[in-house]
Protein backbone atom coordinates (compact mmCIF):
# COMPACT_ATOMS: atom_id res chain seq x y z
CA UNK A 1 0.00 0.00 0.00
CA UNK A 2 1.42 3.40 -0.98
CA UNK A 3 1.77 5.77 2.00
CA UNK A 4 0.25 9.26 1.91
CA UNK A 5 2.29 12.46 1.62
CA UNK A 6 2.27 13.36 5.33
CA UNK A 7 3.47 9.89 6.26
CA UNK A 8 6.18 10.15 3.61
CA UNK A 9 7.27 13.51 5.10
CA UNK A 10 7.55 11.86 8.51
CA UNK A 11 9.46 8.81 7.25
CA UNK A 12 11.85 10.49 4.79
CA UNK A 13 15.43 11.06 5.95
CA UNK A 14 18.54 11.72 3.87
CA UNK A 15 20.32 8.51 2.83
CA UNK A 16 23.78 8.45 1.24
CA UNK A 17 24.52 4.71 0.95
CA UNK A 18 22.51 2.36 -1.27
CA UNK A 19 22.33 -1.36 -1.96
CA UNK A 20 23.07 -2.73 -5.42
CA UNK A 21 19.49 -3.28 -6.52
CA UNK A 22 17.77 -2.04 -9.66
CA UNK A 23 14.66 0.04 -9.34
CA UNK A 24 11.53 -2.01 -9.92
CA UNK A 25 9.90 -1.39 -13.30
CA UNK A 26 6.63 -0.32 -11.69
CA UNK A 27 8.53 2.17 -9.50
CA UNK A 28 10.30 3.72 -12.50
CA UNK A 29 7.00 4.03 -14.35
CA UNK A 30 5.31 5.69 -11.37
CA UNK A 31 8.23 8.09 -10.90
CA UNK A 32 8.23 9.06 -14.56
CA UNK A 33 4.49 9.72 -14.39
CA UNK A 34 5.04 12.03 -11.42
CA UNK A 35 7.96 13.75 -13.16
CA UNK A 36 5.86 14.37 -16.27
CA UNK A 37 3.00 15.74 -14.18
CA UNK A 38 5.33 18.08 -12.26
CA UNK A 39 7.04 19.22 -15.45
CA UNK A 40 3.69 20.14 -17.02
CA UNK A 41 2.34 21.84 -13.92
CA UNK A 42 5.48 23.75 -12.95
CA UNK A 43 7.12 24.31 -16.31
CA UNK A 44 10.31 22.71 -15.00
CA UNK A 45 12.88 20.25 -16.30
CA UNK A 46 13.57 17.10 -14.27
CA UNK A 47 15.13 13.89 -15.57
CA UNK A 48 15.35 10.44 -13.98
CA UNK A 49 18.63 8.63 -14.64
CA UNK A 50 18.89 4.92 -13.78
CA UNK A 51 21.76 2.43 -13.66
CA UNK A 52 24.48 5.06 -14.15
CA UNK A 53 27.64 4.81 -12.03
CA UNK A 54 29.91 7.69 -13.03
CA UNK A 55 28.08 10.72 -11.68
CA UNK A 56 28.40 9.44 -8.10
CA UNK A 57 31.49 7.31 -8.68
CA UNK A 58 34.34 9.76 -8.23
CA UNK A 59 36.20 11.76 -5.62
CA UNK A 60 33.49 14.36 -5.11
CA UNK A 61 30.93 11.69 -4.26
CA UNK A 62 33.34 10.01 -1.85
CA UNK A 63 33.94 13.35 -0.14
CA UNK A 64 30.17 13.61 0.25
CA UNK A 65 30.14 10.09 1.72
CA UNK A 66 27.93 8.73 -1.08
CA UNK A 67 28.14 5.04 -1.85
CA UNK A 68 26.31 2.81 -4.29
CA UNK A 69 24.34 5.62 -6.00
CA UNK A 70 23.20 4.36 -9.40
CA UNK A 71 19.94 6.26 -9.78
CA UNK A 72 19.27 9.95 -9.45
CA UNK A 73 17.12 12.88 -10.49
CA UNK A 74 18.64 15.80 -12.39
CA UNK A 75 17.10 19.25 -11.94
CA UNK A 76 18.02 21.93 -14.47
CA UNK A 77 16.87 25.46 -15.24
CA UNK A 78 17.90 28.97 -16.17
CA UNK A 79 19.57 29.76 -12.85
CA UNK A 80 16.94 32.27 -11.73
CA UNK A 81 15.63 32.23 -8.15
CA UNK A 82 12.08 31.78 -9.41
CA UNK A 83 13.00 28.66 -11.38
CA UNK A 84 15.13 27.24 -8.56
CA UNK A 85 12.29 27.66 -6.07
CA UNK A 86 9.99 25.78 -8.46
CA UNK A 87 12.61 23.02 -8.77
CA UNK A 88 12.74 22.76 -4.98
CA UNK A 89 8.94 22.64 -4.74
CA UNK A 90 8.37 20.03 -7.41
CA UNK A 91 11.59 18.17 -6.73
CA UNK A 92 10.43 17.55 -3.17
CA UNK A 93 7.05 16.44 -4.46
CA UNK A 94 8.86 13.81 -6.55
CA UNK A 95 11.10 12.87 -3.60
CA UNK A 96 8.08 12.21 -1.41
CA UNK A 97 6.49 10.16 -4.19
CA UNK A 98 9.70 8.10 -4.26
CA UNK A 99 9.52 7.66 -0.48
CA UNK A 100 5.93 6.51 -0.76
CA UNK A 101 7.07 3.98 -3.37
CA UNK A 102 9.63 2.49 -0.97
CA UNK A 103 12.75 4.39 -2.08
CA UNK A 104 15.23 6.52 -0.17
CA UNK A 105 16.78 9.76 -1.33
CA UNK A 106 19.15 12.65 -0.67
CA UNK A 107 19.30 16.15 -2.15
CA UNK A 108 22.81 16.80 -3.50
CA UNK A 109 24.02 20.29 -4.38
CA UNK A 110 27.73 19.81 -5.10
CA UNK A 111 29.30 16.45 -4.23
CA UNK A 112 28.91 14.70 -7.58
CA UNK A 113 30.55 14.89 -11.00
CA UNK A 114 28.76 17.60 -12.95
CA UNK A 115 30.59 16.63 -16.13
CA UNK A 116 29.50 13.00 -15.91
CA UNK A 117 25.99 14.09 -15.05
CA UNK A 118 25.74 16.42 -18.05
CA UNK A 119 27.04 13.68 -20.34
CA UNK A 120 24.65 11.05 -18.95
CA UNK A 121 21.68 13.36 -19.50
CA UNK A 122 22.80 14.92 -22.77
CA UNK A 123 22.25 18.40 -21.36
CA UNK A 124 22.37 21.39 -23.68
CA UNK A 125 25.04 24.06 -23.07
CA UNK A 126 22.47 26.59 -21.87
CA UNK A 127 20.93 24.19 -19.34
CA UNK A 128 22.19 24.99 -15.85
CA UNK A 129 22.43 22.21 -13.29
CA UNK A 130 20.56 23.22 -10.15
CA UNK A 131 21.22 19.99 -8.25
CA UNK A 132 20.72 16.24 -8.26
CA UNK A 133 18.78 13.93 -5.96
CA UNK A 134 20.19 10.48 -5.21
CA UNK A 135 17.58 7.72 -5.28
CA UNK A 136 17.48 4.03 -4.55
CA UNK A 137 17.05 1.37 -1.92
CA UNK A 138 19.05 2.60 1.07
CA UNK A 139 21.31 0.50 3.25
CA UNK A 140 19.34 2.12 6.07
CA UNK A 141 16.28 4.36 6.30
CA UNK A 142 18.38 7.27 7.51
CA UNK A 143 18.04 9.09 10.81
CA UNK A 144 16.23 12.30 11.81
CA UNK A 145 18.37 15.37 12.45
CA UNK A 146 17.72 17.71 15.34
CA UNK A 147 16.40 21.00 14.03
CA UNK A 148 15.48 24.37 15.48
CA UNK A 149 12.60 24.64 17.97
CA UNK A 150 9.32 25.27 16.16
CA UNK A 151 9.03 28.67 17.83
CA UNK A 152 12.14 29.82 15.93
CA UNK A 153 10.63 28.94 12.55
CA UNK A 154 7.49 31.10 12.57
CA UNK A 155 6.18 34.52 13.49
CA UNK A 156 2.66 35.71 14.29
CA UNK A 157 1.61 39.26 13.51
CA UNK A 158 0.08 40.95 16.57
CA UNK A 159 -3.45 41.06 15.18
CA UNK A 160 -3.28 37.45 14.01
CA UNK A 161 -3.84 36.22 17.55
CA UNK A 162 -3.31 32.58 18.47
CA UNK A 163 -2.00 30.38 15.66
CA UNK A 164 -4.78 28.24 14.13
CA UNK A 165 -4.35 24.48 14.06
CA UNK A 166 -3.77 24.39 10.28
CA UNK A 167 -0.86 26.85 10.66
CA UNK A 168 0.77 24.83 13.41
CA UNK A 169 0.49 21.65 11.34
CA UNK A 170 2.02 23.48 8.40
CA UNK A 171 4.98 24.62 10.47
CA UNK A 172 5.44 21.10 11.84
CA UNK A 173 5.62 19.73 8.29
CA UNK A 174 7.96 22.54 7.21
CA UNK A 175 10.27 21.71 10.13
CA UNK A 176 10.83 18.27 8.54
CA UNK A 177 11.85 19.73 5.18
CA UNK A 178 15.43 19.01 4.07
CA UNK A 179 17.49 22.21 3.81
CA UNK A 180 21.14 22.87 2.96
CA UNK A 181 23.34 21.76 5.87
CA UNK A 182 20.12 21.45 7.91
CA UNK A 183 20.30 25.21 8.59
CA UNK A 184 16.54 25.85 8.30
CA UNK A 185 17.17 29.45 7.24
CA UNK A 186 13.53 30.39 6.77
CA UNK A 187 10.73 32.12 8.62
CA UNK A 188 7.01 31.47 8.18
CA UNK A 189 4.85 34.49 8.99
CA UNK A 190 1.10 34.43 9.67
CA UNK A 191 -0.17 37.85 8.63
CA UNK A 192 -3.04 39.82 10.13
CA UNK A 193 -5.30 38.99 7.18
CA UNK A 194 -4.69 35.25 7.55
CA UNK A 195 -2.32 34.95 4.62
CA UNK A 196 1.09 33.32 5.02
CA UNK A 197 4.46 34.70 3.96
CA UNK A 198 7.61 32.58 3.59
CA UNK A 199 10.81 34.54 4.15
CA UNK A 200 14.51 33.85 3.69
CA UNK A 201 16.84 34.11 6.64
CA UNK A 202 20.55 34.35 5.91
CA UNK A 203 21.97 32.45 2.95
CA UNK A 204 18.88 30.36 2.29
CA UNK A 205 18.83 28.96 -1.23
CA UNK A 206 15.78 29.34 -3.42
CA UNK A 207 15.72 25.53 -3.67
CA UNK A 208 15.27 25.34 0.10
CA UNK A 209 12.35 27.76 0.01
CA UNK A 210 10.61 25.64 -2.61
CA UNK A 211 11.04 22.50 -0.52
CA UNK A 212 9.77 24.24 2.62
CA UNK A 213 6.82 25.73 0.74
CA UNK A 214 5.73 22.29 -0.46
CA UNK A 215 6.00 20.80 3.04
CA UNK A 216 4.01 23.65 4.60
CA UNK A 217 1.20 23.26 2.06
CA UNK A 218 0.92 19.54 2.75
CA UNK A 219 0.72 20.06 6.51
CA UNK A 220 -1.53 23.11 6.49
CA UNK A 221 -3.81 22.12 3.62
CA UNK A 222 -3.82 24.43 0.59
CA UNK A 223 -7.54 25.01 1.06
CA UNK A 224 -6.95 26.74 4.42
CA UNK A 225 -4.80 29.70 3.41
CA UNK A 226 -3.28 31.84 0.66
CA UNK A 227 0.36 32.77 0.18
CA UNK A 228 1.20 36.45 0.49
Amino acid sequence: MVMDVLKAIEKRHSVRSYVDKELATAVVEALNEEIEACSREGGINVRLVTNEKRTFGGLMARLGKFRGVRNYLVLTGDGSEETEEKLGYYGERIVLKAQALGLNSCWVAATYSKGACRKACGLEKDEKLACTIALGYGETQGVPHEGKPLTELFELCAAAGKAPEWFVKGVEAAALAPTALNRQNFNIVLLEDGRVRLEKQGACAALDLGIVRYHFEQGAGKENFEWA
